[in-house]
């Protein structure tokens, strides 16, 4: 697996200092958000960038977005992200592998709320992206795996996109052959669906005190 942890966006300025000056936004997930099967300006990340130009708001986006990740993967790497970012919203879009993978719903919360508890502790706002896994993993573990996104969002006091991949999932012509990944065609649809969450988190930070 490669990482793909990067500025979504042009070169930076000599020394890094402009990007540095930029505030950044962190999309912290795995290939839903790594844009598995991509090109690189094809993924609702990218398309992030370019809406967020489009509208107005100065902000670079960092991608630390890694194929497989899971929750316990995005615990770790996220300290040093941000250390070196600093960003002011962190959108974590995190716990389809460990639900694929039928991990332990709890530890995917215990991991999930100590990210969310890091950010916070940074100074950054967070975004939790949930997700939902195929019913064929029974329904008490299905049911039990969303509920965690919504009781942490509530507990925590954050935003959340209640399933990014809402309006995609089910539709054959959004998706890869595979059918966990979306394909380029329901990019666009993921982003609507984070970017109705993130909107008024930007506007709220760049209304005047």
């Amino acid at each position: 697996m490669v990482a793909l942890v990067a500025v979504v966006g042009g070169p930076a300025q000599a020394g890094g200092s402009a990007q540095a000056a930029t505030p950044a936004i962190a999309v912290l997930g795995d290939s839903l958000s790594a844009g598995y099967g991509l090109e690189p300006d094809e993924s609702w990340v990218a398309l992030l960038e370019t809406r967020l130009a489009e509208e107005g708001y100065g902000y670079r986006v960092i991608n630390a977005s890694i194929t497989g990740d899971t929750t316990a993967g995005g615990l770790n790497r996220l300290p040093g992200l941000l250390q070196r970012e600093s960003p002011r919203l962190v959108i974590v879009e995190l716990g389809g592998n460990d639900g694929l993978r039928g991990l332990p719903v709890a530890t995917m919360e215990r991991n999930l709320r100590s990210m969310i508890e890091l950010s916070k502790l940074a100074g950054a706002r967070v975004v939790l992206a949930g997700i939902q896994i195929p019913p064929n993993y029974g329904p008490g573990y299905t049911q039990q795996f969303k509920r965690v996104f919504e009781e942490l969002a509530t507990d925590s006091d954050v935003a959340l996109v209640d399933f990014i991949l809402d309006g995609v999932a089910l539709n054959p012509e959004l998706m890869q052959l595979d059918g966990i990944h979306p394909n380029a065609l329901g990019q666009p649809r993921i982003l609507d669906n984070v970017w109705k969450v993130v909107a008024p988190l930007l506007e709220q930070a760049e209304a005047p005190e």
